[in-house]
Order: structure tokens, then sequence, then C-alpha cells
């Protein structure tokens, strides 16, 4: 089979929840037409996205949207990292979803259900377009498309909480987004091109301090959206007063997206690792400080919005080390803690529906109520906390081993924070069980409130993959370094997006550029700008002396 004839496949995670949203607007009178639109779009998707996944494994895939080739038209790529993104985040989706589909009646029927189903399918669209796309205008379009259902899911119910929340976080999410546009603008103006593999065989050749503050300022805008610190501070204040399902797949793959832009563009167009250290030393910061705060919470939700800050740095972590082993540890870390932290928001609002609030102070007793809720709870829980052997034990270990490598005081010092955070983890949420489950509750519970079967099905699936993770972590692990390897030396995304050096597989008008001279080479890993494509007149840059990075 000829993976190149199967490049259509690529638009079927952006184009079936675009046009499921619309066939569920149209039937917002019937709830139930509404669901099954709904889940059968996903678990299309699904199944695309794991087709996907399988056809990256001969490398990169491509699709020039319209038949407009690359660098003029959108181009769609899937690489290991874009594939294995899209398959845990419509899995994330998929059970969020599920989880969604009883909880809105089970409460009285106070989320407006009409609205809801639509949303999340266009949430889900911008989220494929976001981990799909090879052009970085496009991934700002994502990005918008993003906000847009975001802060409808936020907001949903309109109480005063909600309406304040959403406002905080509409109001970073536009400024992170004039951010990452004004980078946008300096790109397009230092090489004439937005196409993330163009833009990596140009970078080379402009000034160095140029590139840099194009590097930094991406960083921020992705940053943001991340939650990286002190950029997070928007997120435990604007996640938990949402529904759980939305808190829980906002937690999950909205700051993933953050993480996934950070990977893609420190990997495949700045490879020089000018900021690496940077990035390590706010890693450290994320880790230590989030953690910190999740240990003085005394509500469960906050207390888990807390943890995901902390943990966004062990991804960080791996992406400033800058090695293959580094971004190994990173892309496995990403992918369990998306279905990890998922879980346990859903966990969550499962202890808030039998034990009728988020505070643990008010919780109490649900072991002696809810036994099986316990266990369900303590699984991810320890897998976050990187209990052995599960899955987040596996991806803390790659990168110590992936830091330990390096040997840099700074590494030493990562390594020393990222075991500390791990046991501050292990603390914060084992408290939080004990004060949920164990303690015995202010108020005497006499009969179990009822749960839907859904919620706690889709809850129990989400648990259950979390596992798996471990138990397959052996093949998801090489696959992870197959597209590490492949993020690494750059060639097999550029050769697959332009196989030319500067054309895509489509039609389009080509503009001669008589300043550039364009030569189909790829730029090999840190190369000095001698050996790159050079502006030859028009560029003062051309003569300027690039960086090398020590890693």
């Amino acid at each position: 089979m000829n993976p190149a004839d199967w490049s259509w496949v690529l638009g079927i995670p952006v184009l079936v929840p675009f046009a499921a949203a619309a066939l569920a607007l149209l039937l917002a009178r019937h709830h139930t037409a509404q669901r099954v639109v709904a889940l059968i779009a996903l678990v299309v998707v699904q199944v695309d996205a794991v087709f996907i996944a399988y056809l990256s494994m001969s490398g990169p895939l491509t699709l020039d949207v319209g038949g407009w080739s690359a660098p003029v038209g959108i181009t769609l790529v899937a690489d290991r990292l874009s594939a294995l993104m899209l398959v845990v985040s419509v899995f994330v989706t998929l059970c969020v979803l599920i989880y969604s589909f009883t909880q809105d009646p089970s409460m009285g029927r106070k989320l407006p259900v009409a609205v809801f189903q639509p949303t999340f399918l266009i949430l889900s669209a911008g989220v494929s377009n976001a981990f799909l796309t090879g052009d970085l205008f496009n991934l700002y379009v994502g990005f918008e498309i993003l906000l847009v259902a975001s802060f409808v899911l936020i907001t949903l119910g309109s109480s005063r909480e909600r309406i304040r929340s959403g406002t905080v976080y509409v109001v970073v999410s536009v400024v992170s987004s004039a951010i990452f546009l004004t980078a946008l603008a300096m790109v397009y103006a230092a090489v004439g091109t937005v196409n993330m593999a163009q833009i990596a065989i140009r970078m080379n050749s402009i000034d160095p301090a140029t590139a840099q503050l194009i590097e930094v300022m991406l960083l921020v805008a992705f940053g943001v959206k991340a939650a990286v610190f002190p950029l997070s501070a928007w997120l435990p204040d604007s996640y938990p007063t949402a529904p759980a399902p939305v808190t829980a797949v906002f937690a999950g793959l909205l700051t993933k997206v953050g993480i996934y832009a950070i990977i893609r563009t420190q990997s495949t167009i700045f490879a020089d690792a000018g900021l690496n250290k940077a990035l390590m030393v706010v890693a450290l910061a994320t880790m230590v400080i989030g953690i910190l705060g999740a240990v003085a919470q005394d509500d469960i939700k906050r207390l888990l919005s807390f943890t995901l800050v902390s943990h966004i740095g062990f991804m960080l972590w791996g992406v400033g080390i800058g090695t293959v082993d580094g971004l190994t540890a990173a892309i496995f870390y990403t992918a369990h803690h998306i279905i990890v932290q998922t879980a346990l928001f859903l966990v969550s609002g499962l202890m808030e529906q039998v034990g009728g609030s988020t505070s643990l102070t008010k919780l109490g007793s649900l072991l002696k109520v809810w036994p099986f809720l316990a266990v369900v709870y303590l699984i991810p829980a320890l897998n976050l906390a990187g209990v052995p052997p599960m899955s987040g034990f596996l991806g803390k270990v790659g990168l110590i081993q992936a830091s330990a490598q390096v040997g840099s005081p700074l590494d030493w010092t990562l390594i020393a924070g990222g075991l500390i955070t791990s046991l501050l983890t292990l603390y914060a949420l084992l408290r939080a069980w004990n004060m949920a489950f164990w303690q015995s509750s202010t108020e005497e519970i006499t009969e179990r409130a009822t749960v839907p079967w859904t919620m706690t099905f889709a809850t129990v699936l989400l648990v259950a993959a979390s596992v798996l993770l471990a138990v397959l972590a052996g093949p998801i692990y090489r696959y992870a370094h197959g597209g590490a390897v492949e993020l690494r030396e750059q060639e097999p995304y550029i050769s697959a997006v332009l196989p030319e050096a500067e054309r895509g597989t489509g039609q389009s008008h080509e503009e001669p550029n008589p300043g550039v001279d364009e030569t189909p080479v790829v730029p090999p890993l840190g190369t000095p700008s001698a050996s790159a494509p050079t502006v030859t007149a028009t560029t003062p840059a051309a003569a300027a002396p690039t960086t090398g990075g020590e890693r």
C-alpha cells in the first residue's frame, strides 16, 4: 500500500467534526439525534486517526488542501508526533463526549444541551487542525477556533462565576493571539513564508537576533496556551468553574496544544538550541511552583488544576534537554498526561455527583458510599505521581535518563526538582483521597446519589487506557522515539512537505524570489549559516554569524 494514495484521510479529522456540528445545530430540538451524530462523527475520526498513525510509520504524510501546492496553499502534515497526538486527543474527546451524554439531564438540564454538542465538535476540529497543520498561519486559525469554542463551553449555564472566569480566559487568550499574530507578521517579513518546512530552510539565513526575537515571541504565545509559569495564573481560576466534562477536555487537550506547538516550532523551525537552557529554567519553576500551589488547595478541581500546571513543566523539561531521548520522553509524557489528567477531572465530576461538592472539607465518607470510586480515583492519581510501573513513572524515568546523559548542573537540578515534584504530587493527591474518601463526612450520607452509567463508563474507559498505556509502553515509546528522530533530523518533514525543496505536490502559481538563492538543501541541525541557503544581496543578515547550540 502506498501511503501517498491515502493522503486524503488527513482532511477527515477536521472536516467530519465541522460537518457533524452543522448537522447537530439543525437537530437542536432533537437531543438524542444530536448525540448520535456527535458520537458517530468522533468514532469515524478515531478510526481515521489510528489509520493515519499507521501510515505515518512510513514517514510524514502530507495533503495539499484543494490541490494548491505548498508553500502557497495550506498543507496538512501527519508525522509520528502529530499522529500520536491526534489519536490520543480524539480518544479523550470521545470519552468526554460519552461522559457528557447523561450529565446534563442528571443536573436538571441546567446546561444548554443544544449548544453543547455542536460546540464540542467544533472544538475537536480545532484541536485536530492544530495538530495536523504544516502552516503557522493555519495553526493560528486552529487556536482561534479553539478560543471561540472554548469560550462558549466555559460559560455554559451563564452563571456569574462562569462568565467572570470565561472573561479572564478570553482576555488572556486574546492577548496570546495578538502576540502570536505579531510573531507571524515578523516571520513573514523575515523569510517571506509561513509554511513551517520552508521557514526551517530559510531561518538560518536571517539575522540571529531577529530569529531569536521571533522564537521568544512564539514561545510566549504558546506558553500562555500551555500555562507555563509565570503565564499560568489564569488557569486555576478559569477551569474549575466549568462543568466537569468541559474542565476535563480543557485540562486534557488545550494546554497540550500549546505544548505541541512548542515542540513543533522548537524542533522543526528553531533547531539551534539557543533558548534550551531558558526553557529548562522555566520548566523547573513551572514544576515546583505549580505543585506548591496544589498542596495548598482544599478543592479537588483547583488542586487538579495546579497539578496540571505543575506537570506541564515535565514536558517542557524534555523539550529543553534538546536531545532525541529528551524529545522522546517529552512526547511520551504528553500522551500519558492527556489521558491521566482528563481521567482525574472526570473522577472529580463523579465525586461531585456523589458528594454534592468539590470542596475537600465538605466531602467525606465516599469510600463507604462507593468503594469502586475510591479505586477509580487512586489509579490515575498514582499514575500522575509516577508510582512504578505506571506510564507516569516510565515517562519520568525517560526524562531523568535523558537529562543525566547530558549531565550539566542544570540537568541535575531539574532531576532533583522532578523528584521533589513527584513526591509532592503523591502527597497532594493522597491527601485529597484521604479527605474525600477516608475521613468522616460532616453530613452523614445515607444513600448514594444516582450516577448515570455513561459517566462511570467513560471514566473507567480512560482509567483503563492509562493502565494500557503502561502495558504497551514499549511499542508506544519506540513510536515516540521514531517521532523524535524525525523531528531532530528535520529532513523527513521538510522533504515530505516540499519534495523539490520549494514546491509541494499540488499545482499553484510560482513567484520567483530574485534575492534568495534557493537550493534544495536542508540545513542539518545547528548548521552555521554559511552552509544554509543564503540571501545574496537584499538581506544584510546573510553575512551575520549564526549561533550553534550546546545540545
